[in-house]
């Protein structure tokens, strides 16, 4: 790499690059893996264990007071009360990955008091290094990502992800893709949302939408994403999206289209009274996500309005 990186930013990098040949050796022989489940269509190997055990050890080798937040292990390991933590998916694409589908990648980001500083995003079948650190950019390899200057939704190549986890709402879902397809040029899902985010940054996409998503999944790639000059928010545009399971991203004229679209199935938990919100201790990340996954599926359906004939006639009457 032609430029001098972060510190933290090499640890990173070395950390990835060393989970990508545990993840390419294994794909040479994917017979012989050992495979849990999680839950219907969740999938573990020891693959994503030992990957995760590498990144791990490397980052606490160089940084043994910094947090760790990781997709196996939780908060197991590292400090409890560090400003910094280390938010870490070893195999984002698992199922991709254990039927020889080349579409995954390892995602390692930094966040300092809650902000990401530092990502990585590495594709070890096609050895892609997406990196990028706040305020310096994102790249892939050497060379310097840009958002796509796409204007136009009806232009746009947008990416998505479909919800496969006991408990997501997939007619909420449907009426997403529906609506979303009608209105742009082609949606398409690969099947690792790190890599998603990494291809809106690159220009590759225009946009991208998906729910049911973790920390772990987004982090790296919402750094990617706006030091590409795109945006990333929640369905409503907000910037409370890591923790919500819900996310949406894109260049600046499709990101604001695709909210429009998004905003009326927002799943964001909001308190009802600001002075209890002020009031009231503001969650840890790790309470908010559970909070948002304990979150009932889907909002109770409306029953039908009656309109009686009169007031039909009221409103047949009045001005537009």
């Amino acid at each position: 790499m032609s430029q001098a990186l972060h510190p933290m930013l090499n640890i990173a990098i070395k950390a990835a690059r060393s989970a990508g040949a545990i993840i390419n050796r294994a794909s040479l022989d994917l017979d012989l893996l050992k495979i849990n489940t999680k839950g219907p269509n969740d999938f573990v190997s020891e693959v994503d264990q030992a990957a995760e055990q590498a990144i791990i050890e490397t980052l606490l080798a160089a940084y043994p007071g910094h947090g760790i937040l990781a997709e196996e292990s939780g908060r197991t390991h590292g400090a409890k009360d560090s400003e910094f933590v280390w938010i870490i998916d070893p195999l984002d694409g698992t199922t991709n990955f254990l039927h020889g589908f080349p579409v995954y990648a390892v995602s390692i980001a930094l966040a300092h008091r809650g902000q990401v500083q530092q990502a990585v995003v590495y594709d070890p079948s096609r050895n892609d290094l997406f990196y990028a650190s706040k305020g310096r950019g994102a790249y892939l390899n050497d060379k310097r990502l840009r958002a796509s200057r796409r204007t136009r939704l009806s232009d746009a190549l947008i990416g998505t992800g479909f919800p496969f986890r006991k408990g997501d709402n997939f007619k909420r879902y449907v009426q997403m893709f529906e609506e979303v397809m009608q209105h742009c040029a082609g949606l398409r899902r690969p099947g690792a949302a790190a890599l998603d985010l990494c291809y809106v940054a690159a220009g590759y996409y225009d946009g991208f939408f998906e729910t049911g998503l973790n920390p772990w999944d987004i982090a790296a790639g919402s750094l990617m994403i706006t030091e590409a000059g795109g945006l990333i928010g929640n369905f409503t545009g907000e910037s409370d999206y890591l923790y919500q399971r819900e996310v949406v991203a894109g260049n600046p004229k499709v990101y604001a289209q695709l909210v429009q679209i998004l905003a009326p199935y927002t799943k964001v938990i909001k308190p009802d009274e600001p002075a209890a919100a002020a009031a009231a201790p503001q969650p840890t990340p790790e309470q908010a996500l559970a909070a948002t996954a304990a979150a009932p599926a889907a909002a109770k359906k409306k029953g039908p309005v009656r309109i009686r004939k009169a007031d039909a006639a009221r409103d047949e009457d009045a001005p537009l």
